[in-house]
């Protein structure tokens, strides 16, 4: 049976070799009213980009800037997403604080130190986005004070599994507008903090 089949010719691999990934292209341009699924990292069509908990902000961020991202889902060892963590948590206040507390330097901070964790992270609804346009998750980013915002499906049993991520920078340079938005507070520790101030 094998007879039929000629052996393929092989070579070695050249020094410097890349590697494909799948990929998604976003439209360049796209207006208000355009479908907001055009506007989204389909995680169906884009491989995320992960960290753990323990690993240090220091990793997360050159991990960002090799991947070329600002968000990072972080897992558990079953690959289980206990938060997100973004270059604004990295590169603001939020490790600077943690060194104020507890002393050490940059490379001590964690993931889990500065991330938004599973519990505080508020998603979108697939099902919402599939109907929604452009406009509606620009107004939805800008109400929440968020560069990013999380989006799950919703399965029978009502378990989630994270499907796409916005990203208000990537919409700004699809609508080619400027979108200003500032992180605001969400906890009561971060409210504290910014009220001393």
């Amino acid at each position: 049976m094998l007879n039929d089949y000629a052996v393929l010719h092989s070579l070695l691999l050249k020094p410097g070799s890349g590697f494909c990934e799948p990929s998604q292209d976003l439209p360049q341009l796209v207006g208000f009213d355009d479908s907001a699924v055009s506007v989204m990292t389909d995680l169906k069509l884009v491989s995320v980009v992960l960290i753990r908990p323990a690993d240090s902000v220091v990793e997360a961020n050159q991990r960002m800037i090799q991947r070329k991202v600002r968000l990072l889902l972080v897992v558990d060892e079953s690959r289980k997403v206990v938060g997100i963590i973004t270059a604004t948590d990295i590169l603001g206040e939020k490790p600077m604080q943690v060194i104020a507390q507890r002393g050490g330097r940059r490379d001590d901070v964690r993931v889990s130190d500065i991330m938004t964790p599973q519990h505080q992270l508020e998603v979108l609804r697939m099902d919402d986005v599939s109907g929604a346009k452009v406009g509606h998750i620009v107004a939805t980013l800008k109400r929440t004070g968020r560069q990013h915002a999380v989006v799950v499906e919703v399965d029978r049993g009502g378990g989630h599994t994270v499907r796409g991520i916005f990203s208000l920078t990537q919409i700004a340079r699809q609508l080619g507008v400027t979108i200003q938005t500032s992180e605001i507070a969400r906890t009561f520790s971060e409210i504290e903090i910014q009220l001393s101030r």
